[in-house]
């Protein structure tokens, strides 16, 4: 696992060494343990390395047998074995035994298009001295990020949006496109970034620059979609299938020359990583959770439960309220404003495992693929229900009008709203006219991608490459990397997305009941108390917080509004929360997210 970014003229002038190393070392929390750089004319390559596979003779940026193509990247490729051995029957010697060498000769093969027979998670960047070709490429599903900032005839890029900030020429002027996406939802979506002057590659895309082109070229190479013929076998049939399925993937996954770990919540995802690992590593697997002094928020009892009985080495941190010295920490590692309540207990829960381990597993991906989240059972049931609408509208759990309010709209207008942080006339209330485009248009073209299948379906699809790539693997990699550590996804395996892509709706969701044929599947090893108990996940207890031991925190910090949002409407949001009047935990995060990120960065 690495950090990884570079310069290219294709002009060919020099790149500025000392402006390389600027860049790269904003990036060490990345690969503490190495740092490497080539320059040519016109380009230049970095990278700072956390050693995890061929730990002596894995540095980069590696180059190809007469140093014509130079390669860095920030992943892993779980295939590198089985590509190795076609590539060395082409004749090529490999020098190391890291599996970023393996890009080097399959792009010789087959050209940029050569991610497709990738399997993993990655970001890549490629420079073709003869062809003065750079190649930028992220895996299909956005588990690695790159960011990226054109300027004339020359592209900067990073993992970081942070190492762009040292360019020279670089703008903090703000995205008032990306300012509008964040409030509706909570973060910011790819390609935009929270600065005009830079953009992220999206998931499944490579980026080409060649010289004689007037602009980068970006194809989609890979779009995991929802099958047009699904599966019919037996539930039995099925099941065994799926078990099988995730446990070559955990295999897979576990590939490594250091210890591998497993961050345990509690829940179904981390439960069976913990229970394959056990089963397939030959040394006790170690688990790290973290809880809350809260009751109704800790899973703590269950993950201990899940830890005995797999024999884990077990770690666990319990989280209390004083966390106002995390919120300038935790925008330190995320670059743009990100307003998951969980980026917290999710940073802690990665310093604890990055004491003891260098990787560690993570159960994301499992709830978009296999139908995990509330609003997938709500979604299916909304239309059943409509008649029920005024009386919900009664009632006071937020949760219960919200439901209500959005339960007659079509399907996707009705998922928004269920997820979004502000409505739209709540931003006309809210910002003090640092407004954007309405971002409803670009969330309808994912949605119109899978007009061939059912609406929950489309709903998992539109959350597999929105909500999925764009928040909770942006939460995953920052905060496990701002400690050095690499978490591992098994459930985003390409072989276990193509299942459960094919599986029928009912197979996911019906009624109340969710990830219905993962649970079948998990049966024979998970307790069955960890099968029927509800999904909470790393998240804060912060509608009590924010009542309590936050309220003077967030009063002092939403009382200027920075220039973008009008501090009296701020204000009143935490009043009305305060006197219990309203439910606005998640709007009063929102905001706090935002001023904590502006005060790092803009």
């Amino acid at each position: 696992m690495c950090g990884i970014c570079g310069i290219v003229s294709l002009s060919g002038n020099a790149v500025d060494r000392d402006l390389l190393e600027r860049m790269s070392a904003t990036l060490v929390h990345r690969g503490p343990d190495s740092a490497g750089s080539h320059l040519s004319p016109g380009a230049g390559l970095a990278a700072r390395r956390l050693s995890i596979i061929d730990l002596a003779g894995g540095d980069q940026p590696i180059a190809n047998e007469d140093e014509s193509v130079w390669v860095v990247q920030n992943g892993e490729i779980y295939n590198f074995p089985d590509l190795r051995a076609q590539v060395e029957v082409d004749g090529h010697r490999l020098r190391t035994r890291c599996d970023t060498e393996i890009h080097l000769h399959l792009y010789e093969a087959h050209g940029p298009k050569y991610v497709e027979r990738l399997r993993g998670m990655f970001a890549v960047a490629l420079w073709d001295e003869r062809r003065r070709r750079l190649v930028l490429a992220r895996d299909r599903f956005g588990i690695k990020p790159l960011y990226y900032r054109v300027a004339g005839d020359t592209l900067a890029f990073a993992s970081e949006l942070k190492a762009l900030l040292v360019l020279p020429d670089f703008t903090r002027e703000v995205d008032l496109d990306a300012v509008e996406a964040f409030f509706d939802a909570g973060y910011v979506p790819a390609p935009l970034t929270i600065f005009r002057g830079a953009r992220k590659l999206r998931p499944g895309e490579v980026l080409t620059w060649s010289h004689g082109d007037a602009e980068p070229r970006i194809e989609r190479y890979a779009r995991p979609s929802p099958a047009h013929e699904l599966r019919d076998a037996s539930d039995e049939e099925l099941a065994d299938e799926l078990r099988s399925v995730l446990r070559d993937s955990v295999q897979a996954h576990l590939l490594s020359d250091v210890p591998v770990g497993v961050l345990l919540s509690g829940g179904v995802d981390s439960s069976a990583l913990t229970a394959l690992a056990a089963e397939l590593s030959d040394e006790p697997v170690r688990t790290f959770s973290i809880g809350f002094e809260q009751r109704a928020y800790d899973e703590l009892e269950k993950a201990r439960l899940v830890a005995e009985r797999f024999g884990t080495e077990h770690h666990e941190l319990t989280l209390r309220a004083d966390i106002v010295e995390l919120f300038p920490k935790v925008a330190e590692a995320f670059d743009e404003p990100f307003a998951d309540d969980a980026a917290i207990p999710t940073y802690l829960v990665s310093e604890l495992a990055a004491g003891d381990v260098k990787v560690a597993l993570g159960g994301e991906g499992g709830d978009e693929l296999f139908g995990g989240y509330d609003v997938y059972a709500a979604n299916a049931l909304a239309p059943r229900v409509g008649w029920a609408a005024p009386l919900l509208q009664r009632f006071p759990s937020a949760r219960a009008r919200r439901f209500a309010a959005a339960a007659a709209l079509p399907a996707l207008p009705r998922h928004l709203a269920w997820k979004q942080m502000f409505t739209r006339e709540a931003r006309d209330e809210l910002l003090a006219g640092a407004r954007g485009a309405d971002p409803f248009p670009r969330q309808s073209e994912r949605w119109d991608e899978s007009a061939h299948a059912d609406d929950l379906t489309r709903v998992l699809d539109f959350d597999l490459g929105t909500y999925l790539p764009d928040e909770l693997l942006v939460k995953t990699d920052r905060t496990s990397m701002a400690h050095s550590l690499e978490v591992r996804v098994p459930f985003l395996d390409q072989a276990v997305a193509d299942f459960a892509l094919a599986l029928p709706p009912h197979q996911k969701v019906r009624g109340f009941a969710k990830k219905r044929l993962l649970r079948a599947a998990l049966a024979p090893i998970l307790p069955a108390e960890i099968l029927s108990a509800p999904k909470h996940g790393f998240t804060l207890p912060a509608a009590e917080w924010l009542r309590t031991d936050l309220e003077p925190f967030a009063r002092d910090a939403l009382a200027d509004g920075r220039g973008i949002f009008r501090p009296e409407a701020a204000t009143h949001l935490l009043d009305d929360h305060v006197a219990r009047r309203r439910d606005n935990w998640k709007q009063l995060w929102t905001l706090l997210s935002f001023a904590a990120w502006f005060d790092r960065y803009a």
